[in-house]
């Protein structure tokens, strides 16, 4: 089953030293390296700031857009991961690997089973 590991952590304006960057870029990377040896990384990418995030919203058919993330929080979606597992417990297991940036121990990485639609021609 593929499972999407969301990387949740605090946007800061001044953004990370450059040895807190450097060891999160090495954190990360030490992941995907392990994942893609095992074959079972799907997919990866990390996000913009929320600075440059549009939200659509739907009001009785027309749509909304507004500037920015959908709620105010003090951690914002930073990226993500797919990777296929067994369980949750491997999911689990994977997720206390992923780095989120978070001095201290603000940070999150949320975890849920991707569900398998049929696909239809």
């Amino acid at each position: 089953m593929r499972y999407m590991f969301l990387i949740y952590s605090q946007e800061t304006p001044q953004g990370l030293l450059p040895e807190e960057a450097e060891g999160l870029i090495k954190g990360h990377q030490a992941v995907m390296d392990e994942a893609t040896q095992k074959g079972v990384l799907r997919g990866w990418d990390p996000l913009k700031p929320t600075s440059t995030a549009t939200t659509v919203r739907i009001d009785h058919g027309k749509a909304m857009t507004t500037d920015g993330p959908f709620a105010e929080t003090k951690e914002q979606l930073a990226g993500y991961y797919i990777i296929e597992c067994a369980d949750l417990d491997e999911a689990i297991e994977w997720g206390k690997k992923i780095p989120t940036g978070c001095k201290g121990a603000t940070g999150c990485i949320e975890i849920r089973p991707i569900h398998e639609l049929t696909r239809r021609p």
